[in-house]
């Protein structure tokens, strides 16, 4: 089978992951509009002070067969002392041929570049869409759950990538899950405390606390591997039409004396409502955005953390509390967690006291560029 690359096609790259898994497949895309900004080295700030970027696309027999981003995220080799080369939004048909093709372009041109090393699938930084599925292939993902058909795990190991960096994403059924069984005598005693109050996150003001939610990440991430502090441009550029889809009950800051010192970001599962619309707008798109309103039974949690100066005091166990005592208010009932590490152990016993299943494994994948 010929195949020929092509470097910026947008509208193929973009047309990639539904000509590869036709109707039936369950990998979501990001709006095409959003996904056109979000690769803007104009305007999305990230490539513009941060990163540099491009893409290929694969066809054959007339049709897209096949995507890969090749990105270097220039902070962050300068912070971790790497000189790494990062590969994303890998979508093919199962063919080794057009995975060799994508994924030797993408190293090629990172080797041009300087790179040594290439990782992935990142899209397109840490805090972002991580991971390629090991496990767990039959289940949906949620909003920021990132998903792969089994073949492409299997495409990238027969091209010599090696797994490094575990994860899990995370359900919860909120049917079957107490929320006040979060609460022990550290959570109790926050509540009762005059010196703290929990707030919704609304609509008015969203940006002013969001600027808020960055600095929280940044301190309570700061220590995770891989992490690179977010500018508050740039955590803010893909929040950017949130007040849209936002549900003003479900996520949540935690203050100290008017400080903001925790954050739990949760909003409804958009996956949904990208599955309708084949992520394009239409003639039907304002029904489809109105059925996820009324008819919504998923969230999703983007993130929580708390500064670090606070770890240890119970705050996320009432964030959670609120949150999830607020979604079974709200008619949800089931709530999806995007990625934690195997490493994370904080994380994984704030899974358990959940009672969360595990919804995916996944990992990164990595190859020398030699």
């Amino acid at each position: 089978m010929p195949i020929e690359l092509r470097e910026g096609d947008f509208d193929a790259f973009f047309e990639a992951p539904f000509s590869c898994y036709g109707p039936q497949g369950i990998a979501v895309s990001p709006m095409r509009g959003d996904l056109r900004r979000s690769l803007d080295t104009q305007k999305n700030p990230l490539f513009r002070d941060h990163a540099r970027r491009t893409w290929f696309t694969a066809h054959a027999d007339g049709r897209v067969v096949g995507r890969v981003l090749a990105h270097i995220h220039d902070a962050s080799n300068q912070l971790h002392g790497l000189q790494r080369g990062y590969f994303g939004c890998l979508d093919c048909i199962d063919d080794l041929e057009v995975a060799r093709s994508l994924l030797d372009a993408a190293c090629q041109w990172l080797r041009l570049r300087g790179c040594k090393e290439i990782a992935g699938s990142f899209n397109l930084t840490i805090t972002q869409m991580i991971g390629v599925v090991t496990e767990g292939f039959e289940h949906a993902p949620y909003t920021y759950q990132d998903y792969s058909p089994p073949h492409v795990a299997r495409l990238l190991e027969a091209l010599g990538y090696q797994r490094f960096f575990p994860m899990t994403t995370f359900e919860v059924d909120l049917d079957e899950f107490d929320p006040d069984s979060l609460l022990g005598d550290k959570q109790r005693a926050l509540l009762e405390d005059g010196r703290w109050t929990w707030e919704r996150i609304r609509r008015r003001g969203l940006n002013d606390v969001l600027r808020e939610a960055c600095g929280v990440l940044n301190d309570g991430f700061r220590d995770n591997p891989m992490f690179v502090p977010l500018t508050e441009e740039e955590f803010l550029f893909p929040c950017d039409g949130m007040m849209w889809v936002i549900d003003e009950h479900i996520s949540m800051v935690a203050r100290e004396n008017g400080q903001a010192v925790g954050v739990l970001l949760c909003i409804p599962d958009l996956n949904p409502f990208l599955r309708a619309t084949r992520s394009r707008m239409g003639m039907s798109t304002l029904w489809h955005l109105l059925k996820l309103k009324l008819f919504r039974r998923r969230a999703s949690v983007i993130f929580f953390s708390v500064c670090r100066s606070h770890h240890g005091l119970g705050i996320n166990g009432v964030l959670l509390h609120k949150v999830t005592s607020a979604l079974k208010a709200r008619g949800y009932t089931h709530l999806g967690l995007s990625w934690v590490s195997d490493s994370n152990r904080a994380s994984h016993r704030q899974m358990q006291k959940l009672g969360a299943t595990v919804l995916h494994r996944l990992h990164l994948y990595r190859k020398a560029l030699t």
